[in-house]
């Protein structure tokens, strides 16, 4: 068994797929088919399912799971620490939506590198497949986001609720407006804001991430839904204002992590993101 291998086995794993997989891997189909039959022969079992709409793991390939986690984290560690400056005694890469490094993830890294001086930080912003499937593979340590799906291996914690209110560019304006921007923020809140908004024709302007939603309101007029975290220090500067007769939403914030770490930084990391989340659920 090598680290090829295993990484082979965690992309087709995290995507479903051995095409997708050979894809991001950049090695073709049947290179990534032979190494998982390679795998499977050392192992002594089969760890997928094939069929047309992809590949599925067996129990066995779930068993598998960490165990490959293990390994590529291993080398993927040893490999980061060797190259670390010597003050440095480890490192963590941490991955999520943009709208919660607004304030929540900045504090928690000026507390990390407060706490852990000897610790480097890595931090990335990403959309939940992403951020899943390098969790997956074991090149990410923790993910924050919205609509997290599980996973073995994965431990999924709710950490806070945010607090989508509307905001718009003018105070007292009417809405719905023509310029109202319509933000993705996943399937719970679409059904939400199909229910609670019947007669609302699709908005002309949709987005993908909340940041963005509220640079084109500030910047051409309009409105849109924000978290109240977020669109605080836009509402005290006095570049939105808060539509308080519209109704607010309830969008969880979730943490996902390995479950079978065995590292008192990681473990470190992870109760100071539950401290920071504890103390954003009382703001709330």
């Amino acid at each position: 068994m090598d680290i090829v291998q295993a990484r082979t086995f965690l992309a087709i794993a995290a995507n479903g797929s051995f095409l997708a997989a050979a894809e991001q891997l950049h090695v073709t189909q049947s290179t990534a088919s032979a190494r998982i039959r390679n795998l499977e022969v050392e192992l002594g079992t089969r760890l997928f399912h094939r069929d047309r709409s992809g590949a599925r793991l067996t129990p066995a390939g779930k068993r598998f799971i960490p165990h490959a986690k293990t390994l590529v984290l291993t080398v993927d560690q040893a490999l980061h620490d060797v190259g670390l400056p010597s003050k440095y005694r480890a490192s963590i890469r941490i991955g999520g939506r943009i709208a919660l490094w607004n304030d929540f993830l900045p504090r928690w890294v000026g507390w990390m590198r407060e706490s852990t001086p000897d610790v480097s930080l890595q931090s990335e912003i990403g959309f939940e497949a992403d951020l899943m499937r390098r969790l997956v593979e074991g090149t990410l340590d923790i993910g924050l986001m919205y609509t997290p799906s599980h996973t073995p291996g994965l431990v999924v914690e709710r950490l806070f609720d945010e607090t989508l209110v509307l905001v718009s560019s003018h105070k007292d304006m009417p809405w719905p407006d023509e310029q109202y921007v319509y933000v993705d923020w996943g399937p719970r809140f679409y059904a939400w804001h199909r229910e609670s908004f019947p007669e609302l024709e699709p908005s002309a302007q949709r987005v993908n991430i909340g940041w963005l939603a509220a640079q084109l309101v500030i910047a051409n007029g309009g409105s849109c839904f924000l978290p109240r975290r977020m669109a605080r220090s836009m509402i005290k500067s006095g570049r939105l204002f808060h539509a308080t007769a519209a109704p607010v939403f309830t969008l969880p914030a979730f943490m996902v992590f390995p479950q079978h770490a065995n590292n008192d930084v990681l473990s470190h990391a992870v109760e100071g993101l539950r401290e920071f989340a504890l103390q954003e659920h009382l703001k709330n």
